[in-house]
């Protein structure tokens, strides 16, 4: 960190400009107090041309060399580059002495995650997780009912994160090249498990089915896991781009009552459309025709249960706890730790896929 006065925003560098980048982080980062988005870099042209369009005071390079061939004048550098690049990205990065946002997952492996925990550690730099769906609607609202008792002791977890895409979309997202670290088990395995640890601990155990389903298709499309964490909550953990009929987001059963919530938080869905936070009151509100249902008995859908008014969504805070950490020594919101931990889950479902076991962890 430079010696720069508090009401200086802190300078970011942001690298890759496609889906993570341009849709997540470049408008999370513009509209946090005390971050300033400086660079990106990308040497797609059409890419650059879009981020200046948008950003009009930002610099665009070419290269991440480009990018560290003036490390001094930066403060914190995002890493929302394809998954096999952020390893050597974030390890050069936290050599150049800059603290380091990655976005999900962090690595390939849980040792890899550990080993750039431990270098930001040994510069005293942050290193930080974008696990941004810790701040979904649906997410901010369970944790809720949980705090208050509203389920009593919650038993089962079931969380879904399934889409229809019958046909593959390409991309290294879907590449079958094991060092793309691609697939759904890395992609939105890496939200369901991160969700599942944070609101009930490790996981003592891992079972999973994985299966690749669709024509043409390279890597895994359809994935469930069957976590046991330590204190006895068991998490059932669906994600899938071959589901036909969408099941509920989560269903949480608890010895008091259950929660069912049904549809995607919006925020990406208005990110993708251009809208961004701090321009309407409106961003991150659900319409209560949306609200998830609490209650014991009866189907949610004949009624049972009453409404539970969906808290607002708020992937902004993540950007202003990574403000607050670099400034104040606030909490760093998701630690490389944190997610190492989720990766031993993804590693161990693998496995348990792969060999049909289950995983002790």
């Amino acid at each position: 960190m430079t010696g720069r006065t508090t009401r200086t925003p802190l300078r970011v560098g942001l690298v890759g400009y496609g889906l993570a980048g341009s849709v997540f982080h470049a408008p999370l980062i513009a509209a946090t107090e005390g971050l300033a988005l400086d660079t990106v870099v990308t040497s797609n042209p059409e890419r650059q041309e879009q981020a200046r369009a948008e950003f009009p005071d930002v610099r665009t390079v070419a290269t991440p060399d480009d990018l560290f061939a003036h490390a001094d004048d930066l403060d914190l550098i995002v890493i929302a580059s394809p998954n096999k690049t952020h390893v050597a990205l974030a390890t050069t990065a936290l050599k150049a002495g800059l603290p380091v946002v990655v976005d999900k997952p962090i690595a390939g492996t849980a040792a890899e995650a550990r080993e750039l925990a431990a270098l930001a550690e040994q510069h005293s730099l942050l290193l930080s997780v974008f696990q941004n769906r810790r701040w979904d609607n649906d997410f901010l609202t369970l944790r809720k009912l949980i705090a208050e008792g509203e389920l009593g002791d919650v038993w089962r977890f079931e969380s879904r994160f399934e889409r229809w895409r019958p046909q593959p979309k390409g991309g290294w997202r879907e590449s079958g090249d094991p060092a793309e670290i691609g697939g759904l088990l890395y992609d939105l395995g890496s939200h369901v498990v991160d969700q599942a640890l944070a609101l009930f601990g490790p996981a003592a155990s891992v079972y999973a089915e994985s299966d690749i389903r669709r024509p043409g298709a390279e890597t895994d499309d359809d994935t469930f896991f069957a976590l046991t964490h330590t204190n006895g909550v068991r998490s059932h953990l669906y994600v899938s781009a071959t589901t036909a009929q969408l099941g509920p987001r989560f269903r949480v059963l608890g010895s008091k009552a259950g929660y069912v919530k049904y549809g995607l938080d919006p925020q990406e869905a208005d990110l993708r459309d251009g809208k961004r936070p701090g321009t309407s009151d409106s961003w991150g509100q659900e319409p209560e025709s949306l609200y998830g249902r609490v209650g014991a008995g009866e189907s949610p859908l004949t009624g049972g249960g009453r409404p539970e008014p969906t808290l607002p969504s708020d992937y902004p805070a993540y950007y202003a706890a990574v403000a607050a950490a670099l400034r104040d020594g606030a909490p760093n919101p998701v630690t490389a730790l944190e997610a190492a931990a989720t990766l031993d889950v993804l590693e161990a479902a693998r496995r348990s896929a792969r060999d049909g076991v289950t995983v002790t962890l």
